[in-house]
């Protein structure tokens, strides 16, 4: 991070006020329409079905990444008149814990509506409440284990390059973020990744014999590789060589393009739903919940 009353490393105040506006932007449209799906969940009972707590889920974990983005977007356009990140230590590791354990948390919910919609389409069972509320405390209590590791000393948050948000300290590239970065990766990226992608993969070859499969069955795999795989391949460079020969400015690529996930799930997940756009639909209107209570 660069010293208080100074901007950091290879930023001037026109690029700290750009990146600023571009995580503001993927804030609010990220909070925007998942705080909507969100609503619509709690308002509409025809969506309260166990496949629909999945989405409810990511939609509730991409929120909070879109939180952490506003205050990150807070700090950066905070910095380039306090020259400093406003909240402290302890808020950038709370920071880097919260954005951290969402992140995962929305990797594997991602995961688990893909093996949910596998599951619903081509098997004769449907999904039942125990699987779906298993599914989710499971998602939450592993992804908050994981994020909570670097705050027990196996790995280690820190500032980014810009110095306006916090996440997993890859600038070390030492033993201890080297073991870490491999185990929590398999787990929490690659075994998710690979779930996604074969149970698409199973539903386009047992549903596409009958005509087309009722979802998206590309969106959903190339939004995780092509959201989160940068920063992968960052964290993969740190752990095998100098991270220090990325520019800042490159460096700060990942976060935003990860930031931009949430709004890409909503529109996937929520309003490429033909359901849940209805009830979308109904919440914002009057006259339909009007007649939905009269009868």
């Amino acid at each position: 991070m660069a010293e208080s009353g100074t901007l950091p490393t290879g930023f001037g105040e026109l690029e700290v006020l750009a990146v600023g506006t571009v995580l503001l932007v993927e804030a609010l449209s990220g909070l925007g329409l998942n705080s909507l799906t969100i609503l619509c969940f709690c308002k509409n009972p025809e969506l309260r079905t166990p496949s629909h707590l999945l989405v409810l889920s990511l939609a509730l974990s991409d929120s909070g990444i879109s939180l952490n983005a506003l205050i990150a977007a807070t700090s950066s356009l905070l910095r380039v008149s306090h020259r400093r990140w406003p909240y402290g230590s302890e808020g950038c590791q709370a920071h880097g814990f919260q954005g951290f354990a969402t992140a995962l948390a929305s990797i594997c919910s991602s995961a688990a509506i893909a093996w949910g919609r596998y599951h619903h389409y081509c098997t004769r069972s449907r999904l039942d409440w125990n699987t779906a509320v298993s599914l989710v405390f499971f998602v939450w209590l592993s992804s908050a284990f994981w994020a909570a590791l670097p705050l027990l000393g196996w790995g280690h948050y820190d500032y980014e390059p810009l110095g306006t948000c916090c996440t997993l300290d890859y600038s070390r590239g030492d033993r201890n973020f080297t073991s870490f970065l491999f185990t929590m990766a398999f787990f929490n990226f690659l075994l998710p990744l690979f779930i996604t992608v074969i149970s698409y993969r199973l539903m386009e070859q047992k549903l596409g014999k009958t005509g087309r499969p009722p979802v998206n069955t590309v969106l959903p795999a190339r939004t995780l590789l092509l959201g989160w795989g940068p920063y992968a391949l960052l964290y993969l460079y740190a752990a095998v060589a100098d991270v220090t020969s990325i520019s800042p400015k490159l460096q700060m690529v990942p976060a935003l393009i990860a930031k931009a996930v949430p709004t890409v799930n909503a529109i996937n997940y929520a309003l490429g739903s033909e359901m849940v756009h209805r009830g979308i639909w109904q919440c914002l209107s009057p006259q339909k919940r009007e007649r939905d209570r009269e009868q």
